[in-house]
């Protein structure tokens, strides 16, 4: 068996195609441009390369954009103090920490800093307890896109038995969470395994769908997955690749080709959850701003 490849890229320009007509929608009925704030602090490449793309794509989904540069050394107070300023600015609708941040602030303190009415990124406890209830207000990006890309691809999944292996607050617990919700394109049954789970492997071979989501170069083996089985790889790692130019080359959490050759389908990396996070994060800004302006409720 061969999988069939679930093209995040293509869905993503999809996304954004429909994020584009909202957000002119929303701006003929209301007057209201959405806005969303990214603010990078430091110079870590991944997070400037992340913030650029961001900014890029709301450019051409019509959402205005503007990133707030702030040296490696920015004190805690600093931080808090612009955030309070985005808080209270009506151009922002939604609000981007990028992390991770230096060690001198606490991810913690700034993700409650955040007005949970501007938090797209979905990551204030308000949100998460949402979430948690089954009422999502703002659902984190990346888990937002893997429910998407299951869905679109004929995947829902409604009635299967999901294995996320990660259990971190922006992937592996939030997607637990949506995928169990009674709602649509979720009711699945959820396990997640970490690394305190003794056999990993004997626990994603009973998956209908399997989520790989630990920030691992190629742990999800061939013999991990059963087959027909569908993988959606979040990871993104740097491995060393003296055929590049770079001297790297960028691979997921799961061996790709020997996986392939069982599953029925699966992510690429890149070019499959990547995208799927930027268009989520459109989506978002969207909604936040729909809802100040009155024109959504939930």
């Amino acid at each position: 068996m061969t999988a069939k490849i679930i093209d995040g890229k293509q869905m993503a320009e999809d996304i954004r195609g429909e994020v584009a007509l909202g957000v002119k929608a929303l701006t003929a009925a209301t007057g209201v441009t959405p806005g969303l704030a990214a603010v990078l602090v430091g110079e870590d490449p991944a997070s400037a390369i992340y913030v650029r793309n961001k900014r890029r794509a709301c450019e051409e989904a019509g959402i205005f954009s503007e990133t707030f540069d702030l040296p490696e050394t920015t004190a805690q107070d600093e931080l808090l103090a612009l955030i309070a300023e985005l808080n209270a600015d009506a151009r922002f609708h939604g609000i981007l920490v990028q992390l991770p941040l230096p060690p001198q602030i606490s991810e913690r303190t700034v993700i409650l800093a955040v007005d949970p009415e501007r938090d797209v990124d979905g990551l204030h406890p308000l949100n998460a307890g949402l979430l948690l209830q089954g009422q999502p207000r703002f659902v984190p990006a990346t888990p937002a896109g893997v429910q998407e890309m299951l869905v679109r691809s004929g995947n829902d999944p409604a009635g299967k038995s999901v294995v996320v292996v990660g259990r971190s607050n922006i992937v592996g617990k939030p997607l637990a969470a949506l995928l169990m919700q009674k709602a649509e394109g979720a009711n699945a049954t959820v396990t997640v395994c970490h690394t305190g789970t003794p056999d990993i492997g004997a626990v994603t071979r009973c998956a209908d769908i399997v989520v790989a989501a630990m920030g691992r170069p190629r742990a999800i083996t061939a013999d991990m997955v059963r087959e027909g089985a569908v993988v959606i790889d979040v990871g993104i790692n740097r491995v060393e690749d003296a055929s590049r130019k770079a001297g790297y080359r960028l691979v997921g959490d799961v061996d790709f080709e020997p996986v392939s050759e069982k599953a029925s389908a699966i992510s690429p990396v890149p070019g499959g959850v990547g995208p799927m996070t930027i268009a989520m994060l459109l989506k978002s800004t969207l909604r936040a701003a729909e809802r100040a302006a009155g024109s959504r409720e939930a």
